[in-house]
């Protein structure tokens, strides 16, 4: 997706996959910048250190506690969080004024909560597997806890539940407990991969609106191809690379 976006810019830039064990990933950031490297997304488990050994932060970066962009300018390592703003991007409509459910509170989750508060919507819950980690993020965020999935306007997955395309339809909703709950209007699907999700067609099936990951992906990549940049990301060629065109389509690996 990013080296398609660079090669419709002109850009004689190259986007590599860098695969980096928790031990050795603060060594591997602080040489990038001297291998020639400009920028990198990071992706679980490193979202947390990622902040950490950042020199600056954006606000959103800074208030989710998460990061999945990385900048490297003189020196200096700036964080940032497109998770957020990307989910935003993929809505394409306001969640002002609606009733929101989000599962799962990793960083994913937690962009996803930051980011539906800061847009307005009038409630945001969260619901996750562990309900200690749903109650230390509704803490830290300001919103609120739930211990079962819960009618609402909107809901967003961001557990990691449906990346197994063997996963039974059943067995998922039972998983997250939405065999209790009517789909809702819209519904986000943050895992994405060559299957169509149990919860997409759950929400499908309901006649719901069905934003798929793979969508919200290209929207993240796309902030973090302006910020490396500096220019508009060409959208169009980034979702048909992302899509594959028929080829083998990117791990599921965002949340």
């Amino acid at each position: 997706m990013m080296n398609a976006a660079f090669r419709t810019l002109g850009l004689d830039w190259r986007y590599l996959k860098l695969p980096v064990p928790p031990e050795r990933f603060e060594e591997t950031v602080h040489a990038l910048p001297g291998s020639g490297y400009l920028g990198a997304n990071v992706t679980v488990p490193h979202k947390l250190a990622a902040l950490r050994l950042a020199d600056e932060a954006t606000e959103a970066a800074a208030a989710i506690g998460a990061v999945n962009t990385l900048s490297f300018s003189d020196g200096a390592i700036a964080a940032e969080n497109t998770d957020a703003g990307g989910l935003l991007d993929a809505l394409g409509s306001s969640p002002q004024g609606l009733r929101t459910l989000v599962l799962g509170a990793g960083g994913a989750g937690r962009a996803a909560a930051w980011a539906l508060r800061e847009a307005g919507a009038a409630e945001v819950c969260v619901w996750n597997r562990t309900p200690e980690r749903a109650l230390e993020l509704a803490r830290d965020l300001g919103v609120r806890a739930v211990s079962a999935a819960a009618p609402a306007d909107l809901l967003v997955n961001a557990t990691t539940v449906g990346l197994d395309p063997a996963l039974h339809r059943d067995a998922a909703l039972a998983q997250l407990g939405l065999d209790r709950i009517d789909p809702p209007a819209t519904v986000v699907d943050l895992v994405y991969g060559g299957h169509v999700t149990p919860i997409a067609a759950w929400a499908a099936g309901a006649g719901a609106r069905v934003v798929e990951g793979i969508e919200v992906l290209v929207h993240q990549g796309a902030r973090s191809l302006k910020s490396w940049t500096g220019r508009a990301a060409p959208l169009e060629a980034m979702r048909a690379a992302a899509r594959g065109d028929g080829r083998e389509r990117p791990p599921a690996e965002h949340l």
